[in-house]
């Protein structure tokens, strides 16, 4: 049933250091649910009842949340072999703590919680990775959360530029790349608004230290930007 998706749930962190045929057997054991949903069709809803833990296997989603003001900002855009709901599985919180919509048609499995933690029946070799995964997952989840609480604290939208395009450009090594968000997604992401994004990216392109179009980004000048934060 899960054969088709083999390759991308091999590069789940969850399923990290599990030889292939083990992930098989597990997951017959663990029987993930199958949801598939339209481009644009919410998956979760804040304040929902929780579902189990989300694996794309197809697709690509946003993760968002409402801010005090009733702003939606953009807290991840997550593709195949990405996965949501970790942080609040095994909280005592059994409602969807983030709203999830589909970018693209896409095919979700969603694993329940107990069948993470439980016994398994049928003593699967990588049962016991699977647990050591899951709790090196959550720790680096609230490292990424973190980091996000320490951009909607930045005052100055420059600075939240530079530490977004040094951020991807640490992460790829090349001056010159692409990022996963659109306009609109980043300005989300980064709680500005759109043309006040686009106004300070067009001053920093006629001030040397940048180049772009569209989601291509070029670093001209890095010492520069990391003057900005």
């Amino acid at each position: 049933m899960y054969t088709k998706w083999l390759n991308i749930l091999m590069k789940v962190k969850l399923f990290e250091d599990i030889q292939v045929n083990e992930l098989n057997n597990m997951l017959l054991c663990l029987r993930p649910k199958k949801a598939e949903y339209k481009k644009k069709e919410y998956i979760t809803m804040a304040e929902d009842q929780f579902t189990g833990i989300g694996i794309i296997v197809e697709g690509e989603v946003l993760v968002t949340k409402e801010n005090v003001a009733g702003d939606r900002v953009i807290i991840a855009k997550l593709n195949a072999g990405n996965m949501f709901g970790e942080m609040v599985a095994f909280s005592n919180q059994k409602q969807w703590p983030a709203t999830v919509i589909a970018v693209t048609d896409c095919t979700i499995l969603f694993l329940p919680t107990e069948k993470i933690l439980g016994n398994c029946p049928k003593m699967c070799i990588g049962h016991k990775r699977l647990i050591q995964n899951m709790l090196k997952i959550v720790s680096q989840k609230a490292l990424q959360l973190n980091r996000k609480i320490e951009y909607l604290a930045m005052k100055s939208i420059r600075t939240k530029i530079s530490n977004y395009l040094l951020e991807q450009y640490h992460r790829i090594g090349k001056n010159k790349f692409m990022i996963p968000l659109k306009r609109n997604e980043l300005a989300e992401f980064l709680n500005v608004s759109r043309p006040s994004l686009s106004r300070e990216l067009i001053k920093m392109k006629e001030e040397g230290m940048i180049d772009f179009y569209r989601s291509s980004f070029e670093i001209i000048d890095v010492e520069e930007l990391k003057g900005n934060i």
